[in-house]
């Protein structure tokens, strides 16, 4: 399982569940809009403290952002 596509994934649900633009994430969670993109098309690889910064501008846990989709990569 590729954790990068998955999270890419998950964010991007997130985001769009939360009616939330890239931009307003990334001033939420204090990241650059370039980070947010990159991570939500899987080419970045978050450390646990953007994990928690990008649940918080979500107002999610942690675990949303790793839960299984059922797409296995």
């Amino acid at each position: 399982m590729d954790m990068r596509k998955l999270v890419g994934r998950n964010f991007a649900r997130l985001r769009k569940a939360s009616g939330l633009t890239q931009e307003q994430v990334a001033e939420r969670a204090n990241l650059s809009q370039q980070y947010i993109s990159d991570l939500e098309n899987g080419k970045r690889n978050p450390t646990v403290e953007t994990l928690y910064d990008i649940a918080q501008a979500f107002g999610v846990s942690q675990v949303e952002l790793l839960k299984s989709d059922g797409q296995g990569d």
